[in-house]
């Protein structure tokens, strides 16, 4: 039975894998970690104001976000660095793919902004380039932008223009917008796609400061300071200055150079700011709620509006209690204005994410932004939201690759180790176990399979790569699991060695072995998990491969190990105790009376003597090995009685050998006494025989003198 389950572990894991080859991204040999494929170096150096210091905690908190990052999307076996005090290097194994990339270049600083104008994302130079070319006049639109015709005549008095493909209106604007669904729940219909910032730009990007030379520092705003912190109603002299409405006419958010945000942005101001799909174009208020305030971020699939849940993938937000008092209050004020000054923007890396509208105070500090992203899309927006903000923004200061040649060299020795490793245990056990030994390379054969196999299926399914690190585990598990037959062996032996037969030896021994092995493996196993626990890069892959063999072992030994000795206990060349069995009774220094096979074919228990049958019972009752105490007592009074049985008939016959004598000569010896312990009845009976023998001797001498 435990046979077929060790097939169907075994051919479930392979058929997953053949699955994966054929249908999916799976491979048959495992993904290599940087020492040995190779890889990508990324070097980051942080962007800061002149004058600014780049303190030693920055640093460390950037570096541990960004590992942050890589582990969410399941890269193991990554390097990240510090070089001198100022940059981070990030050392991606293999080819990291482009969503790897973005996640460890983005500073992914959440904030939450009012929109002030929303519009064609087109510059102004590129709608009257179009325009020319098509022959259109460009009439203006009827629909309503949200501006009173004094703010429309500021505009177009500060462009120049006549606002041709500025501003839109609720009926052209950009699949924008989007509305709060109920309360405690944000929805948006923007075209969002999952947060794939890219490295920064130098200026004219999107989310550039309203006036090049101003400072980027924020004004001295907490917490407790109520909200909202701009109106675009009533402040509407702080973004329709000069400086913003020619940035908002001359950035053109359809041309992908400048949508690659990450540049720092003045909080306390108003930016002008691109949709990350370029649909849109907007000008945002300063910073109402900072991103830090986000207690979790997670994905799955919205709700409708009768609470049951759709089939459109999601992004749930939460907040503290701070924010979401502060989302409250922002939620409070927008709800019912007209469009667009009732929208808030969603602004990852200067970058709008969403920009809903709120038909509903939210008073929970629950959104959820939805839209028409893929689950996978989802996912990573969650994961970089759930991350938090780095502290700095940083620029790609270089990326290169890394030559796998030396790692190459390096997993050739590792392997060349192991197989030396793997032989010696082979000739160890032959040596030790003769035939016996073949149990052994077979289990490590099977285990060997099983790691491969879990291998290959974590590094498709989790993103596992194998290190050197990780090659050493799985060399000291070979040991490690070598241990564990050998231990069994010997308990099998000793049970040998106490006179049972084969059979029973293997339960026994398995019996007793098996608490030993589980203890070791827990310890062993304990040490692997506070090592993956507390340990970064390469040391946690030798953790993993360690605590894997580790399990691997306990099902080799449970589900082959033990079902093969039991079968190879019931064949004639083990049974019998071949020489080349490694179970004969010589070599393990058993005397032949006490050996008895695995049939009992040697010795049978009527042909020992009473004496013989109460030493075997005293053995087993001190090895702990008796049914039961009543048991050990009742053999130990049978044999005693058998003792005292022989006794009494020597005494009988010593009696009537005395009753043949001639009458007139006396016994010098008296009666055996009936009473007394064994011991005193054996003296005594031994002094009657021997008195018998002088009496007969002394008899004959007389005739010899008569004749």
């Amino acid at each position: 039975m435990r046979f077929l389950w060790l097939t169907i572990i075994t051919l479930v894991l392979a058929g997953i894998i053949a699955a994966g080859v054929i249908w999916s991204n799976a491979t048959t040999s495992p993904k290599l970690a940087l020492d040995l494929e190779g890889g990508t170096s990324i070097i980051l150096e942080p962007q800061v104001s002149k004058g600014t210091d780049i303190s030693k905690e920055q640093l460390d908190q950037a570096v541990a976000i960004i590992r942050q990052r890589v582990d969410s999307t399941g890269v193991s076996e990554a390097e990240i660095t510090t070089q001198g005090d100022r940059n981070i290097i990030v050392n991606l194994p293999g080819n990291p793919d482009e969503e790897t990339r973005n996640l460890v270049r983005s500073s992914a600083q959440l904030v939450f902004r009012r929109v002030a104008l929303v519009g064609d994302p087109r510059s102004q130079e590129q709608i009257q380039k179009e325009q020319e070319q098509s022959g259109d006049k460009g009439e203006k639109s009827d629909g309503d932008d949200g501006l009173s015709d004094e703010e429309r005549k500021r505009i177009e008095d500060l462009t120049g223009k006549d606002g041709q493909g500025d501003a839109q209106g609720e009926d052209q604007a950009p699949e924008g917008g989007g509305e709060v669904a109920k309360a405690g729940s944000v929805s948006s219909t923007d075209t969002e796609a999952a947060a794939k910032s890219k490295a920064a730009e130098p200026s004219g990007s999107a989310g550039t400061s309203a006036k090049d030379g101003e400072s980027n520092q924020s004004k001295k705003v907490t917490d407790s300071t109520p909200r909202p912190l701009f109106d675009p109603e009533k402040d509407a002299s702080e973004w329709q200055s000069e400086d913003i409405i020619k940035e908002y006419t001359e950035l053109d958010c359809s041309d992908p150079k400048n949508r690659t945000g990450g540049e720092q942005e003045p909080a306390d101001k108003p930016v002008v700011s691109c949709s990350e799909d370029g649909q849109a174009k907007y000008i945002l208020g300063p910073v109402e709620l900072s991103g830090d305030h986000l207690a979790d971020a997670n994905f799955g699939y919205a709700a409708g509006a009768n609470g049951v849940q759709t089939n459109k993938p999601a992004v749930n937000l939460s907040f503290d209690a701070t924010g979401r008092e502060i989302f409250k209050q922002i939620t409070s004020d927008i709800t019912g204005k007209q469009q667009p000054y009732n929208q808030f923007a969603i602004e990852l890396d200067g970058l709008v994410l969403s920009a809903p509208t709120s038909n509903a105070v939210i008073t929970d500090g629950k959104a959820e932004i939805s839209g028409n992203f893929t689950l996978d899309e989802a996912q990573t927006l969650a994961n970089q939201l759930k991350n938090g903000s780095l502290p700095l923004s940083f620029q790609v200061q270089s990326e290169d690759q890394i030559s796998p040649t030396l790692g190459s060299n390096y997993l050739k020795i590792g392997l060349l180790t192991g197989l030396v490793g793997l032989i010696l245990v082979v000739i160890y056990s032959l040596l030790q176990y003769r035939v016996l030994g073949l149990v052994t390379v077979s289990s490590l054969v099977v285990a060997g399979v099983l790691t491969y196999l879990l291998l290959l299926l974590a590094s498709w399914r989790y993103g596992y790569r194998l290190s050197l690190a990780g090659v050493a585990g799985i060399i000291i598990g070979i040991g490690m699991a070598a241990d564990s037959f050998i231990v069994y062996f010997e308990r099998v032996r000793d049970e040998l060695r106490s006179g049972r037969n084969l059979l029973s030896a293997v339960e026994v021994g398995w019996d007793r072995a098996k608490r030993t092995i589980y203890a070791s493996k827990a310890v062993n196993m304990l040490a692997a998990v506070i090592l993956y626990i507390l340990a970064v890069g390469s040391v946690r892959g030798f953790a993993f491969t360690l605590g894997l063999t580790v399990i691997i072992d306990v099902l080799i030994v449970f589900l082959f190990t033990h079902p093969m000795l039991q079968v190879l206990s019931r064949t004639k060349f083990f049974g019998e105790g071949h020489p080349m069995s490694g179970m004969d009774p010589r070599l393990l220094g058993v005397k032949p009376a006490a050996y008895r096979g695995a049939l009992n074919l040697s010795v049978d228990d009527k042909d020992k003597s009473p004496e013989a049958k109460r030493r075997e019972k005293a053995r087993m009752r001190k090895a702990g090995l008796d049914s039961g105490s009543e048991a050990v007592e009742a053999d130990s009074a049978a044999g005693d009685a058998a003792v005292e049985s022989e006794t009494t008939k020597t005494a009988a016959k010593a009696e009537r050998t005395t009753e043949k004598k001639p009458a007139g000569k006396k016994r010098k010896t008296g009666a055996v006494a009936a009473g007394g312990t064994i011991a005193e009845r054996k003296a005594a009976a031994r002094r009657a025989a021997e008195e018998e023998a002088a009496e007969d001797s002394a008899a004959d001498e007389g005739k010899e003198a008569d004749k």
